[in-house]
């Protein structure tokens, strides 16, 4: 007869075996999907990124950029796979499109379109965003990029780019460190043809003006909040307004006392769209977050809380259309920003040549 085994054996054998039966029993856990958003501050705030995340079962990795320069960095160095989609101004698309970082989006397929106003909805009639009858990306949200002031300083409000070189506010001057804005603000101060399109015979002029506005400024800021704790610290006198009227409703929500005003030579803006990347893991995923961001509540956010137009109704739509200077594709981003570099760390002679 064969003996029964030891107690404590007993014992360990209905343990293993509980812990088998809960094993098997147990569903196994499957991580959700991500969605990865590269965007400017303010354009995926936690409430509309939780009903996001909510509604469709997913997580939403939101990664905030600063700069065009930033933005081309990190889509460049994987060529779109590290996201599945961004945030990008008309102007800037171009280069994305080019590398087929960008691909083709279909209005169909993003049922909120059809609540954007006419003249968003007409892809074509707008400057950079088709190409060979494919649209490459959806209107999202814009803004003039003016001059703000402090009021108490100025008894009549600046209505120059000039007031940017302009001695007697050395050290209070802001402005942003961007390098295609940068030069286009430079070309508009020397009253160049096309801001966009720099001669060559101009560009050492270019290069020149820049450097006599490195010395001018206090400092050269990236994001929206930078700028306006600079300007409530510093005491600034006068910031260009890269976010526009998003700083401006920063600004007047800590208490300053700012104008906001339109110089004389016109007002660059910006055109920020939603395209999805080629590296895009679920393109379905990515056309139900744009479709997100032009509903109802977001639309209505980007107003109430950011100070910025949506393209599916008028409110906060700027005045002054006729001074308005939608920006284009400069001549050679890849060589700006390869000046504005040498600029920005004060080399003492910057070249106007830059390799490519």
């Amino acid at each position: 007869m064969r003996k029964p085994a030891p107690r404590s054996l007993r014992l360990a054998a209905l343990h293993l075996g509980c812990v088998l039966v809960l094993a098997l029993g147990q569903a196994p856990v499957v991580a959700a999907e991500l969605l990865r958003v590269l965007a400017w501050p303010g354009y995926a705030d936690p409430d509309i990124v939780q009903a996001f995340e909510a509604r469709h079962r997913v997580k939403v990795e939101i990664t905030f950029i600063g700069s065009d320069d930033v933005m081309w960095e990190k889509l460049a160095v994987g060529q779109g796979r590290d996201f599945d989609v961004f945030a990008v101004n008309t102007a800037e698309l171009q280069r994305y499109i080019d590398t087929g970082i960008s691909v083709p989006v279909d209005q169909q397929r993003i049922p909120n379109t059809g609540r954007q106003l006419p003249r968003f909805r007409d892809l074509a009639a707008i400057s950079g965003l088709v190409r060979d009858g494919k649209a490459y990306a959806i209107p999202y949200t814009y803004s003039t990029m003016g001059l703000i002031y402090d009021r108490q300083r100025f008894a009549t409000p600046p209505d120059s780019i000039a007031v940017l070189w302009d001695p007697g506010y050395r050290g209070q001057i802001l402005a942003f460190n961007g390098s295609s804005h940068n030069f286009s603000l430079a070309a508009q101060a020397l009253g160049l043809e096309s801001p966009f399109r720099i001669p060559e015979a101009q560009m050492r002029d270019a290069i020149d003006k820049l450097i006599a506005l490195r010395r001018n400024v206090l400092t050269f800021y990236s994001l929206p909040e930078e700028s306006v704790e600079l300007f409530r610290s510093q005491r600034i006198a006068v910031m260009f307004a890269n976010y526009g009227t998003q700083q401006v409703q920063q600004l007047r929500k800590a208490g300053i006392n700012i104008g906001y005003v339109l110089p004389r030579e016109g007002v660059f803006a910006w055109l920020d769209c939603w395209s999805i990347t080629r590296g895009a893991r679920n393109r379905a995923l990515a056309e139900a977050w744009i479709d997100h961001m032009l509903d109802r509540a977001a639309s209505k956010a980007l107003v109430d809380r950011q100070g910025l137009a949506n393209t599916t109704d008028s409110t906060g739509a700027p005045a002054a259309a006729d001074r308005i200077i939608w920006l284009q594709p400069v001549e050679d981003v890849g060589r700006r920003t390869a000046l504005w570099e040498q600029i920005l760390s004060g080399e003492r002679h910057v070249a106007d040549r830059s390799p490519h």
